[in-house]
């Protein structure tokens, strides 16, 4: 009987795994197909007299999030739900001077922002395209404050005549968790140094302190300022116009009868009110219909991307751009995040090519780790002592542990508009002892010395370990002021005078000591090619925490200029769920192993 049982589950096992094997054979086929469809797919070619065309899906980010290789048999495509910054500035770039292209064509509707800075790098690409000679068109069927930013760049403006161009000016509003903690009895002990350290303050406090309310609002003005300055610049009207839409929109749209579009029209905004058959007639007239005769010559960017790319020679010598893009933390991390270990990696491994002559660290974090912040700046400075030059290169957010990293570089950049600093240090310890008392749960045991279990989050936290803990929050305080101090040929004293957590907007900071210059990203590869005295070479972009499988994938889809557009956004609620289910995974993730950390509450608007 037990032999009977033996062989029929041996028989079940050889079952299942021929169908494991043959599920892996089949998925692993359906791969390589998909690869050599993409290979055998030509390079698509530029049409004379064509237009560039720009339609951003989602959010603008600095690198591309890596594509799992069986995603692509999934839903018929690569979901991307992003729009990489450095592909569309070397898109626009290349197109301002190639002969082929008449003109620039953006379509805004899929674009869901990103930070000021990177709309205003963006933005900067196509006035110099403009500034070439060639027409720039662009219609929303609506436009958000961020889709109109980019879109006020033009030389004609439409919308559809149902449309409306929402510019609400900027506000910051937090969520105060203290009387909820309060009502469930759980006490959260906060350790920080810095008065304007407010990531802290949503759970020890009801309301806004004066410190955040003053940084808030010195850095909400300075960036509504840029954004007024900039629309009224290239919509030839003055900032008390715009200021007046934005005040003042119930009257303006009361004096248009109620229509958003007319009052957009009116005051400026935009030049044309059409359909969407109407603005398709008009680029077939003015760039001529394509081979079939119903649409007018274009090429879309990953195409036109592709297409140059492949009559492109590449120069021995290489400049490595590193994006820290997410919050920082500690150890090996995938793609949207820092890891520490994973970065200090990508560093060395830049720093030991022969090919790599030179480093730019372009950084969109808040920060995060305190530990895996210094373990990063550290193998920048090592880079640095080996010859080899280091740029740091600010993007929308390079602040807390983001401005730590940018420490370590010979030269910092940022943009106007760059939210950084935020020179300070905190630590949170929840405590759920009140809690569990009124479930009538008791904890109860022994321990060989006072500290081992002081952090226990059951039990009530020990004064001593308190005082100790703040005493090492000091100490990363002093340290965090030290490293300033050093890379800005700065005293510690002075440092901490515009530190202490503030916020700064690069601007700000350009002239407090803290950056070296204003520029994009582009400027900070011409400084370090510069540095390392070269004048041809290529820019390379190594992806972080990439296995092979994704970065072979990833080149492929590149090469052929391979995009799939993103679905739906969803409903406003839906958005509101996913941005907390994305905060509360990043609390998640935090993993200092001292629990000290240099985050920035703070995101560009």
């Amino acid at each position: 009987m037990f032999r009977l049982i033996g062989r029929l589950f041996k028989g079940l096992w050889w079952a299942l795994d021929l169908v494991r094997r043959t599920a892996l054979n089949l998925i692993l086929l359906a791969v390589l197909v998909a690869v050599v469809a993409v290979l055998m797919r030509p390079a698509p070619g530029v049409p004379q007299g064509a237009a560039l065309v720009l339609r951003p899906t989602g959010a603008l980010v600095e690198q591309a999030a890596l594509v799992e290789p069986l995603n692509v048999l999934r839903g018929g495509g690569v979901s991307t739900e992003q729009a990489v910054l450095p592909d569309l500035l070397e898109a626009i770039n290349a197109a301002r001077d190639d002969e082929r292209i008449t003109g620039l064509v953006i379509e805004t509707d899929d674009l869901s922002g990103g930070g000021l800075s990177k709309l205003a790098e963006l933005r900067a690409a196509v006035l110099a395209f403009k500034g070439a000679g060639k027409p720039v068109l662009v219609r929303g069927e609506r436009y958000t404050q961020a889709q109109y930013y980019l879109a006020s760049a033009a030389d004609e403006v439409r919308m559809s005549s149902d449309g409306f161009v929402l510019l609400r000016g900027l506000a910051r509003y937090n969520t105060y968790f203290k009387g909820a903690l309060d009502t469930l009895g759980v006490k959260v002990h906060v350790f920080r140094v810095g008065e304007y350290k407010s990531f802290s303050e949503p759970f020890t406090r009801s309301d806004m302190s004066e410190e955040d309310r003053e940084s808030s609002r010195d850095l909400l003005d300075a960036l509504w300022n840029a954004f007024r300055t900039d629309v009224a610049a290239t919509r030839r009207f003055s900032s008390d116009v715009l200021d007046g839409y934005v005040t003042g929109y119930r009257d303006v749209l009361a004096a248009a009868g109620g229509d958003a579009a007319k009052a957009a029209k009116t005051v400026g905004l935009v030049d044309k009110l059409d359909t969407r058959d109407e603005w398709h007639a008009d680029l077939i007239a003015r760039f001529g219909a394509d081979g079939s005769g119903k649409d007018y010559r274009q090429i879309d960017t990953g195409g036109y991307l592709a297409a140059v790319r492949s009559g492109l020679s590449r120069p021995p010598a290489k400049v490595a751009v590193l994006v820290a893009q997410g919050a920082i933390v500690d150890g090996e991390q995938p793609g949207g995040s820092v890891g520490g270990d994973t970065f200090a990696r990508m560093i060395r491994e830049a720093r030991e090519s022969d090919a790599v002559k030179a480093l730019v660290l372009r950084i969109d974090s808040p920060g995060g780790s305190a530990w895996a912040s210094e373990l990063i700046r550290r193998e920048l400075e090592l880079t640095r002592r080996a010859g080899k030059p280091v740029i740091a290169s600010m993007s929308s957010v390079a602040a807390s542990g983001g401005y730590w990293i940018a420490t370590g570089a010979d030269e910092i950049w940022a943009a106007p508009t760059t939210l950084t600093g935020s020179i300070g240090i905190f630590g949170i310890f929840p405590e759920f002892a009140e809690p569990m008392k009124r479930l009538g749960l008791t904890v109860d045991g022994v321990a060989t010395a006072p500290l081992a279990g002081a952090f226990d989050p059951r039990r009530p936290l020990d004064e001593a370990a308190a005082q100790a803990m703040q005493l090492g929050i000091e100490h990363g305080y002093r340290r965090f002021l030290e490293t300033v101090g050093s890379a800005r040929n700065m005293s510690p004293e002075d440092v901490d005078k515009v530190a202490r957590g503030r916020v700064w907007t690069g601007e700000a900071a350009a002239k407090l000591g803290l950056v070296d210059s204003l520029g994009g990203l582009d400027a900070a590869v011409d400084a370090a090619a510069k540095r390392a005295k070269l004048t041809e070479y290529e820019v390379v972009w190594p992806m972080v925490g990439a296995s092979t499988s994704q970065v072979l994938l990833q080149r492929l889809l590149t090469s052929v200029g391979l995009e799939v557009p993103a679905g739906p956004t969803g409903s406003a609620l839906g958005q509101m769920l996913d941005g907390l289910q994305a905060q509360a995974a990043e609390l998640l993730r935090w993993n200092d192993p001292q629990n000290l950390y240099t985050h920035c509450f703070c995101e560009a608007p």
